[in-house]
C-alpha cells in the first residue's frame, strides 16, 4: 500500500489478525528522522540494479530504506527547476514598491506555485516596512540532498532478501497501473447501483474486461512488441460497422451490413496478431410492411 491508505489502528488490526496479514506500505519521511541514527549502522544491499536497500528489524516491524539512482536524478532535477523559479521570482518582487498586504499575497503565490523550493529559502519581512530579505539556507538543502531518491517502507513480514522485499513493493506499481488502465484504457467509472446483484455484476463485467486487457497486453509483449493495448484498441477503433438500406421498387429495403474495409496499417497488425477479420455479414431485406427482415 502506498503511503497514507492505511492508518496505524489498521496496520495494528492486520498484525493481529488470525492468521496475519502481511503488509509492505510506503512511511512518511518524517519517521525517517526517527530511524536515522540506527539506519546509519546498516550497509546498504543491492536489491536490482540501480536500487540499493537498508533493512531494520524493529518492534517487529521491518523497515526498509530504499535509494534509487533513477529517483535522485529525477527529484535533484525537479528541485534544481523550482529553486531556480523560485530565485527568479524572489530577485524581481524584492525590488518592487509595494504595500505590505500586496507583498504578503505575492509572497504567498510563489510559496505556492514551488512549496518544496520555499521550505529551503528563509525569507524575513520587515517588521515596519514592505521590504524582504531572502537566503538559502544550506542546512537543510544538505538534509535533502542526503535524503535525495530515499523513501522508506515498513512490513510485517520477516524476508530478509533485499530483492524480495522489492518485488513485492514492486507489486504496488502493478496495482496503480490497473487502476490506470480501469479508469483510462477501459473507461470504467464508478456507477451508482441500487441493488448488490447490480454492483456485483458491475464488478465482474469489469474485471472481465481488465483480464482481456491484461491478455492483450501479453499477447502484444509476445507477437508485436512495443505496441501497447490503448495503441492497438485506437487503431481497431477505425473499423466500423455500417448498414447500408437500399429501397427496392416493390417498396422493400434491401440492408448490407458491413465492415469498414481495414487500413493498410491494420492489416499489418492484424497479420502479426495472426487474426482473420470475419466474412461480411449476409444482407437482409425487409417485408412489405417494413416490418420483418429476412436474411438471404
Amino acid at each position: 500500500m502506498d503511503r497514507g491508505i492505511p492508518t496505524e489502528e489498521v496496520l495494528a488490526e492486520m498484525r493481529a489478525s488470525d492468521p496475519p496479514v502481511q503488509y509492505l506500505v510506503g512511511t512518511p519521511k518524517g519517521r525517517l528522522t526517527k530511524l536515522e541514527k540506527a539506519l546509519l549502522e546498516k550497509p546498504w544491499q543491492q536489491a536490482r540494479p540501480g536500487v540499493t536497500v537498508k533493512l531494520l528489524p524493529q518492534e517487529g516491524e521491518l523497515y526498509v530504506l530504499a535509494r534509487s539512482a533513477d529517483r535522485v536524478a529525477k527529484e535533484r532535477a525537479m528541485r534544481r527547476r523550482q529553486l531556480k523559479w523560485l530565485w527568479k521570482r524572489l530577485s524581481p518582487l524584492q525590488a518592487m514598491t509595494l504595500g505590505r498586504e500586496e507583498l504578503w499575497m505575492k509572497l504567498g503565490a510563489a510559496r505556492q506555485q514551488s512549496p518544496s523550493a520555499w521550505r529551503l529559502v528563509e525569507v524575513e519581512v520587515e517588521a515596519t516596512a514592505a521590504k524582504f530579505t531572502y537566503r538559502l539556507n544550506k542546512d537543510k538543502l544538505r538534509q535533502v540532498r542526503r535524503r535525495e531518491g530515499r523513501y522508506l517502507l515498513r512490513s510485517n513480514l520477516t524476508e530478509t532478501d533485499p530483492a524480495v522485499v522489492w518485488s513485492y513493493y514492486l507489486q504496488l506499481v502493478q496495482v496503480e497501473q490497473a487502476f490506470r488502465h480501469l479508469k483510462g484504457d477501459l473507461a470504467v467509472r464508478p456507477i451508482f447501483h441500487q441493488s448488490p446483484m447490480r454492483i456485483e455484476a458491475h464488478i465482474f463485467v469489469s474485471f472481465l474486461a481488465y483480464c482481456l486487457h491484461v491478455t492483450l497486453g501479453r499477447w502484444l509483449h509476445t507477437l508485436a512488441p512495443g505496441l501497447t493495448p490503448r495503441s492497438v484498441l485506437e487503431k481497431f477503433a477505425t473499423v466500423q460497422m455500417v448498414d447500408v438500406h437500399i429501397p427496392t421498387s416493390d417498396d422493400r429495403t434491401l440492408i448490407l451490413p458491413r465492415y469498414t474495409y481495414p487500413e493498410p496499417g491494420l492489416r499489418l497488425l492484424l497479420e502479426r496478431l495472426k487474426l482473420n477479420l470475419p466474412d461480411q455479414p449476409p444482407p437482409r431485406i425487409t417485408s412489405a410492411a417494413g416490418k420483418m427482415e429476412v436474411t438471404m
